[in-house]
């Protein structure tokens, strides 16, 4: 089988052309590394801009379609998603601004694209959109959602769910490597664990403690979006529960104790269980590895009546259903499209070269 890396790294370098393109006449910069990968800030107007008229709410941002940018914008809620922090800030130039990396600044950002597609106007609003994720309510779409998943302590997990929509919460990916690996001690301490998964059946992993690596050499090879276990309150988990050590975005490798694999998958069906939610991971279709990572995951979920709230859907099954000026933007600067179509062309493959 195909390594997950192979199909991760094929889609980064596909993404790197299509931003290099993308960014010409736009404030953007490169990451330390080969290939690099393409950060933008956001844009403001000019001071000759504005004397000519401009409005000063007319800011873009290079890493987001201009119609859901503004639409972010124009929601506190939604803007404070640029108060993340880019993990990997060290493998990029300094900006000239002053204004620290930000994780959605990123060109292979999961987050920054769910954000394109879900803030764009019509898009929350459409009966097809809706149908196909099986979204309810009134209310827009939630980024960042923490989900206060139940420990077997009486305390609560606290890390984000990417989008809630009503009673639908979502995982976006793109060009992460994996779902995360997490101890079994950790995993084993959420409270409905044993009550939703047999744990025979879940993919298991060996945990590897390692050296940290530079960040030059990782620019952007993993998530962006690394998540770390915790609690409410500020307290951390029991001793036995801490990860001692994860496989995560700063890793070579050496040592062994067992572990499960697809952690951010098996955190998020927890947390439906526990709000009594339907889930869904939303993948780029040229990531097989991702698909077959979630079924592993849905084949221990127990119960039949939990299984039919888990669900997947690529992004190009998505697209089909988006206003034409986003279905451009996607096409031009990801590559995806409607099921059946062709994307344009990537550019010149040995421009990285």
């Amino acid at each position: 089988m195909v390594k997950s890396s192979w199909f991760a790294s094929e889609l980064r370098r596909e993404l790197g052309l299509r931003n290099r393109r993308w960014a010409r006449g736009r404030a953007h910069v490169e990451s330390y590394g080969n290939p690099p990968v393409i950060v933008y800030p956001p844009e403001h107007p000019t001071d000759e801009d504005l004397s000519m008229g401009t409005p000063l709410k007319s800011s873009r941002h290079g890493n987001f379609f201009d119609a859901a940018y503004a639409a972010i914008a124009a929601r506190p809620e939604w803007m404070r998603r640029f108060d993340k922090i880019h993990a990997q800030g060290r493998a990029l130039p300094k900006p000239e601004s002053g204004r620290k990396w930000r994780e959605l600044d990123s060109s292979m950002s999961s987050d920054a694209l769910l954000m394109n597609v879900f803030c764009a106007p019509g898009v929350a609003e459409s009966m097809g959109v809706r149908r196909a994720l099986g979204a309810d309510g009134e209310n827009p779409p939630t980024f960042g959602w923490k989900a206060r998943v139940p420990l077997k302590s009486g305390r609560f997990d606290r890390t984000e769910v990417d989008m809630r929509w009503g009673t639908l919460l979502v995982e976006a990916k793109l060009t992460e490597s994996h779902f995360q690996t997490r101890a079994a001690a950790v995993m084993e301490a959420y409270r409905d664990f044993d009550a939703v998964f047999d744990r025979e059946l879940l993919p298991r992993v060996e945990l590897t403690t390692t050296r940290r690596r530079e960040a030059t050499e990782f620019p952007e090879d993993y998530s962006q979006e690394f998540e770390e276990a915790g609690v409410d309150a500020g307290t951390d988990l029991p001793a036995s529960a801490r990860p001692p050590a994860t496989v995560d975005n700063t890793s070579s490798a050496t040592t062994g104790e067992c572990a499960y694999a697809g952690y951010q998958l098996i955190r998020n069906v927890l947390a439906a269980y526990a709000h009594g939610c339907s889930f869904c991971v939303i993948h780029d279709e040229r990531r097989p590895d991702l698909r077959e990572a979630w079924f592993e995951v849905m084949a221990a979920v127990k119960s039949a009546e939990m299984r039919v709230r888990l669900k997947v859907l690529t992004w190009q099954e998505l697209a089909a259903l988006l206003p034409k000026g986003l279905q451009e933007f996607l096409d031009f600067k990801y590559g995806i499209v409607a099921q059946g179509r062709v994307a344009s062309p990537a550019g010149n493959a040995t421009e990285f070269e």
